[in-house]
């Protein structure tokens, strides 16, 4: 038996978020009302979320933007997540699934455009080509995955609304609605979930609605039915089950940088040369292997996205 002993150089896991997070999860089980046979049992609540239980995106073809690298599993990619409405540990979301109820759903996207919409989700799925997309995933606790997402350019949405010219950023909103998410009950973060990007960001070719995952709609614990990815910026700003998008002329307020500004910039593009405050950014570790690796810079995207940031300095901006 291989016993793995953690080197003095990487994060504690009370390190991973602020110490006021991660305390919430025995809080957040309570809350739940969920015993201990429970907690050893994660595939009876999950079982609504297993990969054979989903139902398959009909016409989804290949996309160009892949990466030369193996993809993680369906395990790996669904029993390791930050989904804080689900719970603060990793392995909660896949736990807790069941209560994101995904239908009825619906995305309002407003703010100004010319054309504000309410697009319900299975007109999603049927109005917007679906392509499968293999996207680095990193995230700012030094981890990382290769997913095979499903889902659609961000700008095709947003040219159905006709964003005017003073819009300058896009707001996004996740779900609140404690009763169906016990875990925005407690003050974790301040609910509900939010995010935004440049403009040139959202409209960039790379930025994606992602719809699904393996070719079949995005399991609850992943961000169903509808969420961001922007792969080259760390995780957390890949909002998961998005029900707004506003068009405004000002920096939105987002949720992390709001928690904890000296730690999550409003940009969060992966940087190994700007530290997290507690840990370093220059390596990460791919779930799934046993050797850290270095952290490449915009994480491997910089030829196609570096020219956004021509001229800002990345250490400020960060």
């Amino acid at each position: 038996m291989l016993i793995r002993i953690p080197r003095r150089s990487e994060p504690r896991s009370s390190e991973i978020t602020p110490e006021s997070v991660w305390r919430e999860r025995r809080r957040f089980v309570e809350a739940m009302g969920l015993s201990g046979i429970a907690l050893a049992a994660p595939g009876l609540a999950a079982a609504a979320h297993r990969q054979d239980a989903l139902r398959v995106l009909k016409g989804v073809h290949p996309s160009q933007w892949k990466v030369d690298e193996p993809v993680n599993s369906f395990k790996d990619i669904t029993h390791y997540n930050n989904f804080y409405e689900l719970g603060t540990d990793k392995r909660d979301p896949a736990r807790f699934a069941r209560h994101l109820k995904t239908r009825p759903w619906s995305v309002v996207v407003d703010g100004l455009c010319e054309k504000p919409t309410r697009f319900d989700i299975e007109d999603i799925l049927s109005s917007f080509p679906l392509e499968e997309r293999i996207y680095r995933l990193r995230c700012v606790e030094a981890w990382s995955m290769v997913i095979p997402w499903v889902g659609f350019p961000l700008s095709a949405l947003l040219d159905r609304v006709r964003p005017l010219s003073s819009a300058r950023y896009v707001a996004f909103e996740s779900i609140y609605d404690p009763k169906m998410l016990p875990g925005q009950k407690r003050r974790v973060l301040d609910w509900p979930y939010r995010e935004g990007l440049r403009m040139d960001e959202a409209r960039h070719p790379l930025t994606l609605l992602a719809v699904g995952l393996y070719g079949k709609e995005l399991p609850g614990q992943n961000g169903a039915p509808i969420r961001l990815v922007v792969p080259w910026k760390y995780g957390f700003k890949s909002i998961k089950s998005i029900v707004r998008i506003r068009l405004v002329d000002k920096q939105p307020p987002t949720t992390w940088n709001l928690i904890a500004p000296e730690e999550y910039g409003f940009y969060a593009n992966v940087n190994p040369e700007v530290d997290h405050p507690r840990w370093s950014q220059k390596k990460e570790r791919r779930i799934g292997e046993f050797l850290r690796r270095k952290t490449l810079m915009f994480n491997g995207y910089e030829e196609e996205v570096a020219s956004l940031y021509a001229g800002m300095d990345l250490n400020r901006y960060y």
